[in-house]
C-alpha cells in the first residue's frame, strides 16, 4: 500500500496529520541555540496569527507530501527496515518534502507567512533531516 491509497481512509488521515503537527511542534521545542530562538519566534508568530495553524498546514500538504514520500517509502520497504532506511537517507526525504514546501511558498501571497519561511528556509534542510526518523516512525505506525 503507498502513502497516498493509506491517506485515502480519513480517520488514518485524520491520525497521520494529529502525529505530523505533533512531530513538528517537537522537533521546534527542540531546537536549541539561537537558531531555536529564531524558529521558535516565527512558529510563535505564525500561531499569533492562527493557532491551528500547523496541524492545518499538515493536512493542506499532506497530498503533496505523500506521492513525495512514496518513492522512498517504497524503497525503505523494500529495505525491510523503513526505520532505518529513512534514516540512513534523511538528506533524501528532507528535499523531497522542502520540494513541496517550496512550490508552495513560490504561489503564496500572504505576506506575513512568507516571511517567516524565508527567513527559516536556509536551516529548514537540517530541521527537516531532523525530524525524519520520526516521520518514518508516523508511517510505519499509520500505514499498513
Amino acid at each position: 500500500m503507498t502513502l497516498v491509497d493509506a491517506l485515502k481512509d480519513p480517520a488514518r488521515k485524520a491520525r497521520v496529520v494529529e502525529a505530523c503537527a505533533q512531530l513538528v511542534d517537537d522537533e521546534v521545542a527542540r531546537t536549541s541555540g539561537l537558531v531555536g530562538m529564531a524558529v521558535r519566534a516565527g512558529f510563535k508568530t505564525v500561531r499569533s496569527l492562527n493557532p491551528r495553524f500547523v496541524p492545518r498546514a499538515v493536512e493542506v500538504l499532506l497530498p503533496d507530501f505523500a506521492p513525495a514520500i512514496d518513492p522512498h517509502y517504497a524503497r525503505a520497504r523494500e529495505s525491510g527496515d523503513v526505520k532505518a532506511w529513512f534514516a540512513s537517507n534523511a538528506g533524501t526525504v528532507a528535499d523531497a518534502l522542502l520540494a513541496v514546501t517550496d512550490a508552495r511558498a513560490a504561489r503564496a501571497d500572504h505576506a506575513v507567512l512568507l516571511k517567516v519561511y524565508r527567513s527559516l528556509r536556509g536551516r529548514a534542510r537540517d530541521h527537516v533531516i531532523e525530524a525524519v526518523p520520526g516521520l518514518a516512525r508516523i508511517v510505519v505506525e499509520h500505514v499498513p
